[in-house]
């Protein structure tokens, strides 16, 4: 009678190790845990941040530092390269001008043929709204008085400048001696010696007194409807340039890609090779594959199904590595006119691409250039905090030390996590402040 029970303790004891070794193996990942880059309540936005980045307040209330009644002269500022790199450079020079009591004349937006670029500063942006949000900034002319107007102005190159350099040293004697220079900003500056009134200039010429023209909004806002919402900005770069420029190898690239960027790399941007390479890599330096992309944004539990505009220039390469994958991607020469899109130069085409990205509902982007600082601290200064820069250092390291699949998958989320709550990236510490919760 003993035997009985004791039978039947056994035979449910095996029938339990049966299922348990029969069942298939593989990581346990709790469904609800909010660190599962498989979990439908996982998304990076859903992770609470603990820093957010606000503008300063020394900036918002700088009008109590009125301007001097005598000016030291005029300053125009002379920009170069692509919309974003020029808009930077401008306001700099906006900070320069105050910082020297200078008036600031209207800038000079150089011509480009690589960037396909004709287009000035009064193409792009409204002169008049600018002036007027300058007012008790910086003094802001549209014309030079008639006996300056005729002469071109001195010129003082600062561009190649770093270290401890200093415009009140170096660049007001000139500005005194001739009362008309013309400056292109120095590319490492030494802001920390501004005084706060010349910062708010800098920071309320980027931030709140550049608006596109009227015609050009309205076609930037023609284009923010025709977006399926909501919607995700990318701001994707892997152009041939760019890989050249990065001097990385890639493999597993068609050869129609392969031959682009050869070409683009000519006889100057040899790729490293070796143990440099892995090194360069590791750095984060290289551009990061559209299919590269979409595994981190999967990493980061991004759905698939999300509505993509695709913020970047002409000629990306592999880009059936992304569409493959998120296949509701939008471009604007899809939703735009072909009369609308063929009339416009790089400059407008910037100007759309940052117009939509300060607008969308959420913002990333594969490298941390020009347009994105821009984009990040435009978005922070509107209260938008679903903003992030993929990391490439990241994703070079974890795949450097063999992890792929769902490990990597895991890592990348923890990594980006780390990031977003921290708000890593998010604005330019010249103008805003951390604001802890």
């Amino acid at each position: 009678m003993r035997v009985k029970p004791l039978f039947i303790i056994i035979s449910t004891l095996s029938l339990y190790l049966a299922v348990v070794l029969l069942s298939p193996t593989g990581p346990v990942v709790p469904s609800n845990s909010s660190d599962s880059p498989n979990s439908a309540k996982s998304e990076i936005w859903s992770v609470k941040r603990i820093v957010e980045w606000r503008p300063c307040n020394w900036w918002l209330q700088s009008h109590s530092t009125p301007l001097p009644s005598k000016s030291n002269g005029y300053i125009r500022v002379d920009c170069y390269g692509g919309l974003n790199q020029m808009r930077r450079d401008f306001c700099d020079g906006v900070g320069i001008a105050r910082l020297l009591n200078a008036t600031l004349v209207l800038p000079k937006f150089e011509v480009a043929a690589y960037w396909n670029e004709s287009s000035g500063f009064a193409d792009v942006f409204d002169v008049d709204y600018f002036i007027n949000k300058m007012n008790g900034f910086v003094k802001v002319v549209k014309e030079l008085p008639p006996e300056i107007s005729s002469k071109e102005p001195y010129r003082v190159d600062c561009s190649k400048r770093k270290g401890r350099f200093d415009y009140t040293e170096s660049v007001l004697p000139s500005l005194l001696k001739y009362h008309y220079i013309s400056i292109t900003p120095a590319m490492s500056q030494r802001r920390d010696r501004y005084p706060k009134y010349a910062k708010a200039a800098l920071c309320q010429a980027c931030y709140s007194a550049l608006r596109l023209t009227k015609s050009l909004e309205k076609k930037a806002n023609k284009l923010l409807e025709a977006i399926p919402k909501p919607f995700l900005s990318l701001h994707l770069r892997f152009e041939p340039d760019m890989v050249a420029y990065s001097k990385c190898q890639y493999s597993g690239l068609s050869s129609t890609s392969m031959k682009a960027i050869q070409a683009a790399r000519g006889d100057d941007r040899i790729p490293w090779t070796g143990e440099a390479a892995k090194i360069w890599r590791n750095r984060g330096k290289c551009p990061l594959t559209p299919n590269e992309t979409a595994f981190i944004l999967q990493a980061l539990s991004i759905p698939t199904s999300t509505n993509i505009y695709l913020a970047a220039g002409d000629g990306l390469m592999e880009m059936e590595g992304l569409t493959s994958i998120y296949t509701n991607v939008v471009t604007k020469s899809v939703v735009l006119s072909s009369e609308d899109f063929e009339t416009m130069h790089g400059n407008t085409k910037a100007a759309l691409d940052y117009h939509v990205s300060i607008n969308s509902d959420s913002y990333v982007a594969t490298y941390f250039g020009n347009m994105d600082k821009m984009v990040a601290a435009m978005r922070a200064f509107k209260g938008l905090y679903k903003t992030l820069i993929l990391s490439r250092r990241a994703f070079a390291k974890l795949t450097s030390e063999g992890l792929e699949g769902k490990p990597l998958m895991e890592a990348l989320w923890k990594a980006h996590k780390d990031d977003f709550i921290m708000g890593r990236g998010s604005a330019l510490s010249d103008c805003f402040c951390e604001f802890k919760f």
